[in-house]
């Protein structure tokens, strides 16, 4: 049975309004302050599909490259030549249990300070079940002193705002915090600048109270929040269910069941308005940049965030953009 007109006219009406934040004003929100100075993650295959970023990114943006398990070093160093030549900060991913040993994790170090100037690093434990060596976290990593001694600038750890079934298979987040408050104690003497680069999550209040929590229990270390970028929303549920995201995934599950919602796509707007509000109320202060996933492509990712600042797309200047 066909629609009547006036009940296209409602069926319109409810595509364009769910666009809308349930309760705010007709016009867009403004995420600029919590855009600016973001940093994107890319991989040397996706980066490849990239003609040029410098027309795509806002300068001094720092650029994550991360590396997936198989991918050869030769692939990742090429990749932060080409980032650190357009002018890009560069920052590849060093994941433990693909490393073999403390010499190839000096090796790897050489070539990406001798062949692109690298020194900067997120160290993860990376999602590899079996470790390939000796190396079986971050905290190994840094305790090779190798980063420092090659003077590594700024070191980022990972952050898990809704705890981690890796480290704390039962649930909780005892074993997360041990961690996290071991870099913490890291942090203090090193001399490279420290920061969390968290997994993504798709819900503000969680995230908020997670940082807060932290705050209150002598954790300073700054949080590069993650966010997933633009993208369908099956992509996105695939890759939440795979990376381990927790009780924010109710949001993706929530909008499948809505089908005015199920026919576009998803834009990180509401999660990243509620997290200015939060802000602005004066929660979440360790929370210092976003760090965008651009799980429905780096241009797609970077024309939603670039659109959102206000004025020319500029990072923030100073330390900030670069942290």
């Amino acid at each position: 049975m066909g629609l009547s007109a006036r009940g296209i006219r409602e069926a319109v009406m409810a595509l364009l309004n769910f666009t809308r934040r349930k309760g705010g004003s007709d016009g867009p929100a403004d995420l600029s302050s919590v855009l600016a100075g973001y940093s994107i993650e890319v991989m040397p295959r996706t980066a490849a599909k990239v003609e040029d970023f410098r027309a795509l990114l806002p300068e001094g943006t720092r650029v994550y490259i991360a590396h997936i398990e198989g991918t050869p070093i030769e692939e990742m160093v090429a990749t932060a030549k080409r980032l650190a030549e357009d002018g890009f900060p560069v920052m590849p991913h060093f994941p433990a249990r693909i490393i073999k040993d403390k010499a190839t994790l000096a090796e790897w170090i050489k070539r990406y300070q001798g062949e692109a100037g690298v020194r900067q690093a997120l160290l993860l434990a990376g999602g590899v079940a079996q470790p390939h060596g000796t190396f079986d976290s971050s905290m190994q990593l840094l305790e090779t002193g190798l980063f420092d001694a090659h003077g590594f600038t700024h070191l980022h750890v990972a952050g898990h705002p809704e705890g981690n079934r890796d480290i704390d298979p039962s649930g909780g987040d005892r074993a997360v915090m041990e961690a996290l408050r071991w870099k913490q104690a890291f942090s203090e003497r090193t001399d490279a600048q420290m920061a969390m680069a968290t997994q993504f999550a798709f819900e503000a209040a969680p995230i908020l109270g997670w940082a807060d929590r932290l705050a209150a229990e002598g954790i300073t270390l700054p949080i590069h929040l993650g966010i997933a970028g633009p993208a369908k929303l099956q992509t996105l549920i695939k890759f939440a269910i795979a990376c381990g995201v927790g009780p924010s995934l109710k949001v993706l599950q929530k909008r499948a069941m809505d089908v005015t919602k199920l026919m576009l796509p998803y834009e990180p707007t509401e999660v990243l308005a509620d997290l200015a509000a939060g802000q602005a109320a004066g929660r979440g202060a360790l929370i210092e940049q976003v760090h965008l996933f651009p799980l429905g492509g780096i241009r797609t990712c970077a024309d939603f965030a670039n659109a959102q600042l206000s004025g020319p797309a500029t990072a923030r200047q100073g330390d900030r953009g670069r942290r």
